[in-house]
């Protein structure tokens, strides 16, 4: 179950993919197909068949993306959560052998392409959690428990 969780600038990442789809990309490949079709026989026409598929894939994602749109809840950052985690914070841990993270926690829509986002549902996000610096931080693994401490905590991009 994903959390229907997104920050400001996520939501409108996600609202320009959907725009650029719908009236840029899926014109365009609308007209592909339209003329590939004009060629005549569509069994062994490369042009046709990719650009059919590819149309099934543009719809697909604007079924999506309409639809995540409309569940997502946008939370912009409040006064009231400085000094603590809570999402949309920038975290920095680090373990006692001196390893140091720095990550934000977002939606699980906005991770996607970047190394330095978390989701809100990780593990290591529901334990920050309304900790604050110099926290210890206990994180349930595969491996067993890890311990990280919390060195800083911002909401500035």
């Amino acid at each position: 179950m994903k959390t229907n969780l997104i920050t400001r600038k996520g939501y409108e990442k996600l609202q320009q993919e959907l725009n650029h789809l719908w009236k840029v990309e899926r014109p365009e490949t609308t007209k592909k197909v339209s003329w590939a079709a004009s060629l005549g026989d569509r069994s062994e026409n490369a042009d046709y068949q990719y650009n059919k598929k590819r149309l099934r894939e543009i719809d697909r994602r604007v079924r999506y993306l309409r639809k995540r749109l409309e569940q997502l809840k946008i939370v912009d950052y409040s006064p009231q959560q400085e000094g603590k985690v809570f999402f949309g914070a920038w975290v920095e841990i680090e373990n006692d052998n001196g390893e140091t993270l720095l990550f934000r926690i977002v939606g699980p829509d906005e991770i996607y392409g970047r190394n330095d986002y978390i989701s809100i549902d990780s593990p290591m996000a529901r334990a920050c959690l309304k900790k604050q610096v110099d926290d210890e931080v206990v994180v349930k693994t595969p491996t067993g428990e890890k311990e990280w401490y919390i060195n800083s905590i911002s909401y500035s991009e």
